[in-house]
This record gives C-alpha cells, sequence and structure tokens, in this order.
C-alpha cells in the first residue's frame, strides 16, 4: 500500500528516501556488553564518508556513494567509488556508526529489503549479502552492533490472519541469519504497535524500543514505548508517555539513546518532545516530559546523537542542528544551535569517531546535498565546514547532482550516511 509515514507526513516534502510504500520497519538494537566507548578508537580523522543514496531517475539504480572526506588532500568531498543495489529501494536508515568488521548494513524501505555492505576497501565497496523477511518478521528499519559482531534488529510487522500485527526483534549474524528473535505483540499491546528505533542499556541488562508506524494510516499514536530484557529478548513492559502542554508531545517515539553514565536513555519523539526514562530496572518504568524542542505542522524532529555530554539532533522547524548539553538529563539546555538554509529540512546525522565533524542529510533543500559541520566535544559548539563544498561554489556542502561511477547521470538523495573507521595509529 503507498506509505506516506507519520514521520512523512510532517516533513512534507518532496518525494525522498523517506517516501516509501508498506507499513515497514526493522530496528538494529546493539546487545552489548558494554556501551560502545568513541573514546577508545583511533584519534585520526576519517577518510571517507559512506551515503546510502536513492536516484532520482526511477529507472537507474539506488547506490552507496564514497566520498573523500580528507580535508587536506585537494579532493574534499570528491566521489571515491559507488555501488549499484537494485531499483526503487527507497532508501533508508543504515547503522549509525561503521561496525568493527567494517560491514554495514542498510535497509530499502519501499520492498522491505536490507542490504549488506562489505566496506573494509572503501574505494572497491561490494554488496555481500541482501535479505527481506526474517524469522516471519516484515520490513527492517535501523540496525545496532552486539559486541559479539551480531546484529539486533526491529522488524516492523508480521502479517497473521488478521492482517498486519506488531513486528518484533530479531538477532541477526553478519551474513544476516537469524540468531533468535522475540514478538512485540502481547497482552494489552495495541494491534497498531511497530517496532521502530531503540537503545541498549547492558548495565541493567535492558533494551528501549521506540513504536512509529511508517504507515499514516495507522490511527494508533504511537506515543507508547517497549521494554525488553536484553539477555532473553523477553518483552517486559509497554508504557505510555505521557503528553505535555500540547497535549501530543509523546506522540511518534523516534529514537532512544543512552547516554554516556551507561544507565540514562532519554527518548526523542518526531513531536519535538524529549522525555527522560525512570525506573528502567524497576517494575513500573515511566517517562517524563523534560525539554520540546521548536516544531511546526510541516516539520518534525528527527536523527539524535550522544556525544559526551551533548545531545545532538535536527530541529527543521528552525531549520537548524542543535546541541543541548544533558548532564542533567531532566534539565537539557542549549548551548549551540547550527542555523541550515531556509529551504533545509535536516533530518540524518552522523558523527565521525573522533566527534570532529558531523555529516549532515535531509529532504527539500538538501533533498540532493550532503554538510558537514564541525563539533567541538568540549564546548558542545556547531558550525557549517567551508571547506566541504562543490567546486567554484561559496556555499557549504556538495551536490550530489552526478554523473556517478557506475554510469547513471540523475541526481541522487542520499539518507543514510556513515564515516569511515579512522586508520589505525601507523597506517595513515
Amino acid at each position: 500500500m503507498p506509505m506516506t509515514s507519520a514521520v512523512q507526513r510532517l516533513a512534507a516534502a518532496p518525494a525522498g528516501p523517506c517516501t516509501i510504500s508498506g507499513a515497514l520497519l526493522l530496528l538494529l538494537l546493539g546487545c552489548s556488553s558494554h556501551e560502545p566507548a568513541r573514546n577508545t578508537r583511533p584519534a585520526g580523522d576519517s577518510e571517507f564518508l559512506f551515503l546510502w543514496t536513492a536516484s532520482t531517475d526511477t529507472s537507474a539504480p539506488d547506490f552507496l556513494a564514497v566520498l573523500d572526506v580528507r580535508p587536506d588532500t585537494g579532493r574534499y568531498g570528491s566521489v571515491v567509488a559507488t555501488l549499484p543495489a537494485g531499483k526503487g529501494n527507497n532508501p533508508h536508515h543504515t547503522e549509525h556508526e561503521l561496525a568493527p568488521d567494517q560491514q554495514l548494513f542498510a535497509n530499502g524501505f519501499k520492498g522491505g529489503r536490507s542490504f549488506i555492505f562489505d566496506l573494509r576497501d572503501p574505494r572497491q565497496p561490494r554488496l555481500v549479502g541482501e535479505f527481506t523477511d526474517r524469522a516471519g518478521y516484515s520490513h527492517p528499519h535501523s540496525f545496532l552492533r552486539l559486541p559479539s559482531g551480531n546484529v539486533l534488529a526491529t522488524f516492523q510487522m508480521r502479517h497473521d490472519s488478521s492482517g498486519m500485527a506488531p513486528g518484533g526483534l530479531v538477532e541477526l549474524t553478519p551474513a544476516g541469519q537469524v540468531v533468535r528473535s522475540s514478538s512485540a505483540a502481547g497482552s494489552g499491546v495495541p494491534a497498531g504497535l511497530r517496532p521502530y528505533s531503540g537503545a541498549i542499556v547492558p548495565a541493567l541488562d535492558r533494551i528501549v524500543t521506540s513504536t512509529t508506524d511508517m504507515d499514516a494510516k495507522n490511527p494508533y499514536r504511537a506515543n507508547q514505548l517497549q521494554i525488553w530484557r536484553l539477555s532473553t529478548l523477553e518483552l517486559l513492559h509497554t508504557i505510555t508517555l505521557p503528553p505535555g502542554p500540547l497535549g501530543d508531545e509523546g506522540d511518534f517515539t523516534s529514537e532512544p539513546r543512552l547516554l554516556a553514565d551507561g544507565r540514562t536513555v532519554l527518548v526523542p519523539t518526531f513531536n519535538c518532545g524529549l522525555y527522560l526514562l525512570e525506573g528502567l530496572d524497576g517494575n513500573a518504568p515511566s517517562g517524563r516530559l523534560v525539554a520540546s524542542l521548536p516544531r511546526s505542522k510541516d516539520t518534525y524532529c528527527a536523527i539524535p546523537i550522544v556525544s559526551g555530554r551533548y545531545w545532538l539532533t535536527t530541529v527543521p522547524a528552525l531549520p537548524a542542528v542543535v546541541s543541548l548539553d544533558v548532564s542533567d538529563p531532566a534539565a537539557p539546555r542549549e548551548v549551540s544551535r547550527l542555523t541550515l538554509s531556509a529551504d533545509a529540512v535536516p533530518h540524518w546525522i552522523s558523527l565521525e569517531p573522533n566527534t570532529r565533524r558531523l555529516a549532515i542529510t535531509g529532504y527539500r533543500g538538501l533533498a540532493t546535498r550532503v554538510l558537514i559541520a564541525t563539533f567541538d566535544s568540549s564546548t558542545g559548539a556547531l558550525a557549517l565546514d567551508p571547506r566541504f563544498r562543490d567546486p567554484g561554489s561559496a556555499a557549504p556542502g556538495l551536490s550530489l547532482s552526478g554523473p556517478w561511477p557506475h554510469g547513471a547521470t540523475a541526481a541522487g538523495t542520499p539518507h543514510g550516511a556513515v564515516f569511515s573507521r579512522p586508520p589505525e595509529r601507523g597506517q595513515q
């Protein structure tokens, strides 16, 4: 069925990687024994940026684009390689950072297809696998890694005798094979609930998942969260977020994130509310509204990133990427705002492993562009990188206008963006 998601309903943007068909969702949750620590990684800059990209020519293949993001080589922003991967997938979410095995899971919403890219040699990326349904669940969306190297995913739905039922969590091997799974359905769980994204809390043996359905025809408000036991994938609680002054700040839960203390989870919503979870490891967990970001009737808050004490997120109503100090998670405080051009709708952001740069993709004025911003992890300050721009242009940002190494000529619309892992010391 045609898909104009509840999220996309707010975006009111031209058809792009988020405007797709079918109620779909795969969330990949990283079941880890410890929270990945960016500070333990090599301190060098990433050399490449990977963009999961739709072609604006629907007869041409979608593709993974590899950009050179070494600022001092004279090739900053140049296209190194592209790798076609089917047609009409509507490329959407990838993993939010590149795993140690340098394989990248990426989904295409329209057909519920997911792709596995091998990026060990960024100049020659390879497609090493793809999959659709797993363990009876359909339409994968987001991906997070386990320390074992496996991937824990949420699939949005499951087909049953009544039609569409809530999906669930599926742990996959790096080759996309099923290890174990667990259903999001249960007593008191609304039929319209769809697992969307999540956060893993190893210290509390918990997983938190959001519930937005990508199909706007579903009347479900998606103002709930599900809490699971990490060690067993047992569904423990389905809780409803309280409304704020506007009455709907808790609707369309989006991308939960674990804070730097390894125990605290903040949950944003596409309606621009920010909720603090309390009692997560107890018998009566709850959410409390601690901030409301600017919103408008045709935009929605989207992807957040946690870096130390800072919460970075896209706020298209401004339009901007905003940096909040969440050292007191009950009282987030804005410390920096990177305001973009008036026609921009920022959506996805990805942080370089050394936390120095941020990639930004989105809709409307950003539909066929990618920006890079600098980030100061000591102050939270954000600024556009003026060096990352089209040759001869004074405007920051790179236009994905083509032509492309794989032979296509139409412009590309990027969605998921991920920096490469920096080279180890002695290999730079």
